[in-house]
């Protein structure tokens, strides 16, 4: 097949993948000669390298598995972002064959041994910083993989990995589906009552691609907590949205939560192979909090002050509810949203829905998310209408640098869509490299949900944070500036990589950003004054309901991953659903997490980060990086320094270095001290 695309080098801006010329046929031919490319290498490696050398060794593996990352690239945001049945049975069949790939690579006893002599003579070999630290982290790499194991336990672990491949895949695909299926087709209008006239029309031509025209469809994105509770006003239809939201995964659609039981029994067995007593101990290791005691010393100072502040707010919401009704009702999971709203609306005037018309998607893309890196970093970005994406509803846009030269690409993908996996998340297409002469392409995924032909898509306030949000991670990677593919843009530890695009967040507010693009889509008058102060005195409004929510999301992932490995000959094959939900429940009341009206925000059954998404004992992360946000944010605006001198700054030693230096040594030279967390608890109206 040498028509295949992705055999050469794509001949567009960038690298930019020849889209027009990718067909599903073309994925699996260019993952096998990828896999038999690089093991070629890496046999050339190990048969010719008499003496090692940095060269002959590491910058060779730097270079090799050039056309395996390329179609990977391509192919894992192909998998999430446009998936498709046959794109379900290419991800099934090449999961486990890459998990084996790998292994063949980090497990080669000759290329460990060059490896680790080269880590010997590290001293005398005159590397740079960059290189020293490839060279270290490189040895880490295998040695983490099981590089120093005996032979037995290295065929354990490879069956180990397979399997757990196989696993994760199938966890994602069948979340996907289950959540498809989760669709509430709704009889009558009068159940939507509480939504606007775009929601109405969204839900009608959802239930007609679904077969059920003249029916209204509520589709369910992949949380717990689903936003549109917040604007129906029938109690019964609320529960049952709820209902249908929490049960993914549990009792009939039991298979995803049972595979979490087996994943998580997996990783444990792995973890003690590796010398842990637990996966949460392996995975912390090598991030940037080193150990599980760090961890939990964080979740200790914050779940006490997080639970208090939430039942005081379901106090208040309880009360509103039995002023407004002559009924003995109490607070449940399918009310917080609503009667939060309605306090929120009545107690600052601020109503959800009256905001929409002042944040049009057009207006808070180019006024508001790209007019604010303008402002902070002096890019300048354009569209290129001439240039195709993966999608007919993907935009491609180039960004230049201050002085005019041009730095990378920047495709958008923000609408939801059957074919769409849910939530939000960056991609990277192409991996910035000096080494490899490659400049950054990387592609936002959000699920906005899009309006009817002609009308203006209108965004929620949460809509807005997370277009901002998304594009600090595609700044991360469109600054990356390394000679490595290692270090390449988001190539940091897990519990570092969300703290640019945190910090990103906070311009979302800045009067001067959002005076710029908060303007109603019909008359372009901007947003009042009044109204303006309101949102700012909401903003603290709820953040009890939203740490707990975080929170309890995140110490079920640590309580999944702080399973010791089973005894040897127990059968953990057989934890079903059951088995599941028993272990999330304990593990909550255990955290002091259990809010009975406030669910974890991902369960068990659809948590797609920790049993898909590579977020394993890791949830912790979007937290312990608003640490380092929070006092960052702090930093940008204390002192006399220019935003522009400020954000050429923060971009020099944190954006643009990716992984070549540690993150948290880099936060500390950067900051002139170690992060503290009293500006995070201040954010979060945690403190008293």
């Amino acid at each position: 097949m040498t028509d295949n695309p992705f055999f050469a080098r794509s001949p567009l801006p960038y690298e930019l993948p020849d889209f027009t010329e990718i067909g599903a046929e073309d994925y699996l031919p260019a993952f096998e000669r990828g896999i038999a490319e690089q093991l070629g290498e890496i046999d050339a490696i190990t048969a010719e390298v008499e003496e090692p050398t940095f060269d002959n060794v590491i910058v060779a593996l730097e270079r090799s598995g050039t056309l395996l990352r390329r179609v990977s690239n391509v192919f894992g945001n192909i998998a999430s972002s446009d998936f498709s049945a046959q794109s379900d049975a290419i991800e099934a069949e090449i999961s486990p064959r890459l998990a084996a790939h790998q292994d063949a690579i980090h497990l080669d006893p000759r290329l460990f041994g060059l490896i680790d002599s080269l880590y010997g003579r590290r001293g005398e070999l005159g590397l740079d910083p960059e290189e020293l630290r490839l060279l270290e982290l490189y040895r880490l790499r295998f040695v983490r993989a099981g590089a120093g194991l005996d032979p037995g336990q290295q065929d354990r672990l490879r069956a180990i990995n397979v399997e757990l491949a196989a696993l994760q895949t199938e966890f994602g695909q069948i979340n996907a589906a289950t959540t498809s299926a989760a669709t509430l087709i709704l009889d009558d209008v009068s159940e939507l009552a509480g939504l606007d006239a775009g929601a109405l029309s969204a839900a009608a031509d959802s239930a007609r691609s679904l077969g059920h025209a003249g029916k209204w469809a509520l589709n369910l994105q992949n949380v717990s907590n689903q936003p549109i509770l917040a604007g129906l006003t029938d109690r019964a239809v609320r529960c049952r949205v709820m209902v249908a939201s929490l049960g993914r995964g549990f009792g009939a659609d039991g298979t995803s939560s049972a595979l979490a039981a087996r994943i998580a029994s997996l990783r444990a067995e792995r973890a003690a192979l590796l010398g842990y007593p637990d996966h949460a101990a392996y995975a912390v290791a090598d991030q940037t909090a080193r150990t599980v005691s760090a961890v939990e010393d964080m979740f200790a100072r914050l779940v006490p002050p997080a639970v208090a502040k939430a039942q005081g707010e379901a106090a208040d919401l309880e009360a509103a509810m039995r002023a407004d009704t002559v009924e003995d009702v109490e607070l449940q999971a399918w009310d917080w949203q609503f009667w939060s709203e309605r306090i929120r609306a009545e107690r600052f005037s601020v109503d959800a829905e009256a905001l929409r018309p002042y944040f049009e998607l057009e207006g808070v893309l180019w006024d508001g998310v790209f007019y604010a890196a303008e402002q902070v970093y002096g890019i300048t970005i354009r569209e290129r209408g001439d240039l195709v994406g993966y999608h007919p509803e993907v935009r491609v846009f180039e960004v230049f640098d201050a002085d005019g030269e041009p730095r990378g690409l920047f495709l958008g993908d923000f609408f939801t869509r059957p074919s769409k996996r849910g939530g939000a998340w960056m991609n990277e297409l192409v991996g910035q490299s000096r080494l490899l002469g490659q400049k950054p392409v990387v592609v936002n995924n959000l699920n906005i949900a899009k309006p009817a032909e002609g009308e203006a898509a209108l965004l929620t306030w949460d809509n807005v944070r997370t277009l901002f949000h998304e594009f600090g991670h595609a700044l991360h990677g469109l600054f990356s500036d390394v000679r490595y593919p290692f270090f390449s843009g988001t190539e940091v530890p897990r519990d570092f990589v969300e703290f640019p695009s945190q910090v990103n967040e906070m311009w979302m507010s800045r009067p001067e950003i959002l005076a710029n693009y908060a303007r109603h889509f019909e008359t372009g008058e901007p947003m009042p004054a009044e109204l303006v102060e309101r949102m700012a005195a909401t903003e603290r409004f709820g953040e009890g309901f939203r740490t707990v929510e975080y929170l309890a999301a995140a110490l079920l992932d640590w309580a999944w991953h702080r399973i010791p490995a089973a005894d040897p000959g127990s059968e953990v094959l057989d934890m079903d659903s059951a088995y599941a939900e028993a272990f999330e429940e304990a593990a909550l009341r255990k955290a002091g997490i259990a809010v009975a009206a406030i669910p974890p925000r991902y369960r068990t059954g659809y948590f797609a980060h920790i049993f898909s998404g590579g977020y394993d004992a890791s949830y912790y992360s979007y937290i312990w990086s608003e640490v380092l946000d929070a006092d960052t944010v702090r930093w940008f605006t204390d002192g006399d320094a220019s935003v522009r001198e400020k954000g050429r700054l923060f971009r020099r030693e944190l954006l643009s270095r990716g992984g070549s230096v540690d993150p948290l040594e880099a936060f500390e030279a950067f900051r002139g001290r170690a992060p503290e967390i009293e500006p995070l608890l201040i954010r979060r109206g945690l403190t008293v």
